[in-house]
């Protein structure tokens, strides 16, 4: 049971870093004008390294669940 809740938020994280990066390359739009220009100023004073960071993330939780899934099924 405890392996599954760990794969469960290994997944969690690898779509939270998957999220960072659309965010990062401007691909995830947000609805609320007022909150579309904050996060557009963000994005763009910060793009470089938030992408930077999401693809590691993204490099280490993929890693992470391929060895958990063997581990499982092995």
């Amino acid at each position: 049971m405890m392996d599954i809740i760990g794969l469960l938020f290994e997944v969690i994280f690898l779509v939270v870093g998957v999220y960072l990066y659309l965010f990062a390359i401007g691909k995830i739009r947000i609805a609320n004008p007022a909150s579309r220009e904050n996060a557009e100023r963000f994005r763009q004073s910060n793009a470089s390294w938030l992408r930077i960071l999401a693809l590691g993330l993204i490099a280490i939780m993929t890693v992470n669940v391929a060895l958990h899934i063997m581990q499982l099924i092995g």
